[in-house]
């Protein structure tokens, strides 16, 4: 087996790629060792001690280093504790699978939508599916609605992309103008 690594825009992330499916539906992003606990392969990554992050996508893992880290020792622990899991076919979750697992939804809003903007919520939920989440998952994260109201649209950024320096300009350059070409009602994108 080999594992591709590949560079994001974030300094403290590397994405890494088993060359098979990570995750079946959706992702799942530990920020600390306590959350690490429902999955042996986070728990492991986050015992190297160096390990800050690690995300789950649908083909990928990115991992963040802690401050000061450097990615030349750290890169050949995460390797192996990757081989390790992926060789042995070890179950993602405890207890095999994501079911029992607490997990906030998706869905979970920052703000609530407005009955009355259905139709531009549905828009900007399609958007977020074909043309930004695929993008963002290129380079390690994620990012999921959280609520529009107002003309703003309340979005948070996961995995490589969560504390990335350049992850304000993506929010702010790059998404929003694309929302607001797209959707003229949306009039400002902000990180929930």
């Amino acid at each position: 087996m080999f594992i591709e690594t590949e560079t994001t825009p974030n300094p403290a992330t590397l994405k890494f790629l088993p060359g098979r499916q990570v995750m079946p539906a959706g992702t799942r992003e530990f920020a600390s060792p306590e959350a690490a606990e429902a999955s042996p392969l986070a728990e492991a990554l986050f015992d190297t001690g160096e390990v800050t992050g690690v995300f789950f996508g649908g083909d990928f893992v990115s991992v963040t280093a802690a401050p000061g880290a450097d990615w030349s020792q750290l890169k050949p622990q995460v390797v192996a504790v990757l081989l390790d899991h992926f060789v042995s076919g070890a179950p993602l979750f405890a207890g095999g699978d994501a079911s029992g697992l607490s997990v906030p939804p998706e869905n979970e809003a920052a703000v609530e939508d407005d009955p009355a903007d259905a139709d531009i919520v549905a828009q900007i939920r399609e958007l977020l599916e074909t043309r930004i989440r695929p993008a963002v998952a290129n380079d390690g994260g994620d990012i999921v609605y959280r609520g529009y109201r107002d003309g703003v649209v309340h979005l948070q950024m996961q995995g490589a992309c969560s504390g990335c320096p350049s992850s304000t300009a993506t929010l702010k350059h790059g998404i929003e103008g694309l929302l607001k070409h797209y959707i003229p009602e949306v009039t400002e994108v902000r990180a929930a």
